[in-house]
């Protein structure tokens, strides 16, 4: 079954544009790692940068928590949050259509 996986962040606003970098050079090594299905910065208001994830299965997040790429992420972006990283692992509740009612 595939995992979605919603990190949301908020740059000290001095450091906004290295944390936006940080994120897209990120989500373009990851975009060629196998079991990502979505890898997609977005941003909110206040701001927030989003970014929605989607991967194969467990065994694919997994991998990615181990990657390089995110232990390069984490680095870059020390001392440049004004707070931790929330990251939330979203279990569907479909109704409806199951096409339309997941990610």
């Amino acid at each position: 079954m595939a995992v979605v996986i919603v990190a949301t962040l908020f740059p000290v606003p001095e450091h906004r544009d290295e944390v936006i970098a940080a994120l897209e050079t990120a989500e373009a090594k990851v975009h060629a790692d196998d079991g990502t299905l979505l890898y997609a910065l977005h941003e909110g208001r206040d701001g927030r940068l989003v970014m929605i994830e989607k991967y194969a299965d467990s065994a694919a997040v997994a991998v990615h928590s181990e990657s390089a790429e995110l232990a390069e992420l984490g680095a870059a972006l020390k001392g440049k949050l004004s707070e931790p990283m929330d990251v939330q692992v979203l279990t569907p509740h479909p109704v409806g259509s199951a096409e339309k009612g997941t990610l």
